[in-house]
């Protein structure tokens, strides 16, 4: 077998259809491209559809205007596209929020906004899209994305470490549960990747402390995180499955 047949093998998504949420920006982007990329058919869920100015259309991604919380936008989203393509493969939740306010002076409100669409959206798209999965002609993949806030706890964030905590618990139950119906479910938990978020990040003893406290002492890329996704929806990885990866630059890892 040459170096381009083992390749394709264990990474091609060619003939594969799947949803990314928060596709129009920052890691979701570059997660709906890399899989266009390797022959996937993406279907992007976001509230906002890309900046036609900043954005370039990207071959084999098609952007439906959803918000994930709105659970009929999005059950009519998925008929859509079962109506069309007859398929669904993979699901890759990445949609995500967060609200910044020291944990004694967060409303309630707060508290839910950050639980409905980080967990409660989760479970509702994997619940609506789990009826395809099972179905696929390989094994259907779910992708969570968590992050290392579900590890670590971070000052001023409290929801949002809660949000990623549980999502990491639903990714762990779901892999067992569902593993009898032909689904893979796994999640990755990026660190520190330069996005436009993290571009705000202006304080320079602040930029200093973040890098100081990882291995690799540099920002990721999103097309880090999107490489580890590409991996777990390829056969490649198709005896992995109730994990969580960081793409953290050693993070997690790193000692004092």
């Amino acid at each position: 077998m040459g170096k381009t047949e083992l390749l394709n093998e264990l990474f091609s998504l060619e003939n594969k259809i799947g949803i990314v949420t928060g596709g129009s920006k920052g890691i979701g982007y570059e997660i709906s491209k890399v899989l266009a990329e390797a022959g996937a058919t993406v279907y992007s869920f976001s509230r906002q559809l890309p900046c036609k100015d900043k954005d370039q259309p990207i071959h084999n991604v098609n952007y439906i205007q959803t918000d994930v919380c709105h659970y009929d936008q999005t059950q009519d989203s998925v008929d859509e596209i079962i109506k069309k393509e007859g398929q669904l493969d993979f699901l890759v939740n990445n949609a995500g929020i967060t609200i910044k306010n020291p944990a004694g002076d967060l409303s309630m409100n707060d508290w839910e906004s950050v639980h409905k669409t980080n967990v409660d959206a989760v479970f509702h798209l994997c619940k609506t899209c789990f009826p395809y999965l099972k179905e696929s002609q390989t094994k259907g993949r779910i992708v969570n994305i968590t992050s290392m806030a579900a590890h670590l706890g971070f000052t001023g964030v409290a929801p949002y470490c809660s949000s990623k905590s549980a999502v990491l618990g639903l990714t762990k139950a779901l892999s067992v549960e569902w593993a009898k119906d032909n689904i893979l479910v796994n999640s990755v938990a990026p660190g520190w990747i330069y996005t436009d978020m993290t571009k705000t990040v202006k304080d320079d003893d602040r930029i200093k402390k973040i890098l100081g406290r990882m291995t690799l002492h540099e920002f990721g890329q999103a097309r880090d995180v999107a490489g580890m996704v590409l991996f777990l929806l390829g056969s490649a990885s198709s005896y992995i499955t109730g994990q969580d990866f960081a793409v953290d630059g050693g993070a997690l890892s790193y000692g004092y």
